[in-house]
């Protein structure tokens, strides 16, 4: 039997001449070098009993808004949320490396189960090996949970493997316009202790709206994690912007008619 599939049923050489078998080369391995379909910013601040996150629903083609219905806030296991921005398609990836992480955990039933830090660890090392293989995953990630004291936990993780935690953290367009506010109620380390969840989602609420003011790959929809020292995860979705006014943008140089 013939082995070689460039010989399967191949025209006969003597009538239609030599088979040329450079339609098999497909040429050389290529790695992502643009992200296509993309999520924007992803926000997260620690407050005195947990963590919460905010991301919204949009996937980006470039600048149109193609996808309005893309969760980017992930459940993994039973007490951490992961928040992912950037290609949605490595996203993806992601969240199935997590899925399995998780099912070979399970098979152990040693009675632990893998927390937020031991979830950013890994994480990181996936990062930075993909980096190092000059193919990374184009994605900026925040990991939310608990430690093992019971204390929250806020991790960031990027596609160089660059990592660091802090009470505040955001990815995208967010790093620069939400930490600011942000750092306004917790402004350094041990200050998430005198703020309470309400004031959490004040916060988180109005960042969410000032993001859909000012960056183009936003939207006005979006879905808020909150995770507990308790251990509890609670995921509410489809949260609408609220008392949004563009009254503003009558102030703004170059935005509409302008009087001279």
């Amino acid at each position: 039997m013939d082995h070689m599939p460039e010989n399967w049923g191949r025209p006969r050489s003597d009538i239609y001449g030599a088979y040329n078998s450079a339609i098999h080369n497909a040429g050389p391995t290529t790695h992502t070098q643009q992200p296509s379909i993309t999520g924007t910013s992803v926000i997260a601040i620690k407050y005195n009993k947990g963590v919460m996150l905010a991301a919204d629903n949009l996937a980006s083609y470039g600048s149109l808004a193609r996808f309005t219905d893309q969760e980017r806030l992930i459940k993994v296991g039973k007490e951490t949320v992961v928040g992912i921005s950037g290609d949605v398609s490595d996203m993806q990836y992601i969240e199935l490396l997590l899925e399995r992480l998780i099912i070979e955990d399970n098979y152990e039933q040693d009675g632990h189960n893998l927390r937020a830090p031991h979830i950013y660890e890994y994480l990181s090392r996936v990062m930075y090996n993909r980096r190092s293989k000059v193919d990374p995953l184009w994605n900026a990630i925040l990991v939310a949970g608990k430690k093992d004291d019971g204390s929250p936990f806020l991790g960031y993780v990027d596609l160089l493997g660059v990592t660091y935690s802090s009470p505040t953290i955001a990815t995208g367009f967010g790093a620069y316009l939400a930490v600011p506010l942000l750092r306004k109620i917790v402004s350094d380390d041990g200050d998430e202790k005198k703020i309470t969840e309400e004031q959490a989602r004040a916060a988180i609420d109005e960042c969410m709206k000032v993001l859909f003011y000012r960056d183009a790959r936003s939207l006005d929809k979006y879905s808020v994690a909150t995770v507990t020292t308790d251990g509890e995860v609670k995921i509410e979705q489809n949260v609408r912007c609220k008392d949004m006014s563009w009254r503003f943008a009558e102030h703004i140089h170059g935005y509409g008619t302008q009087k001279m």
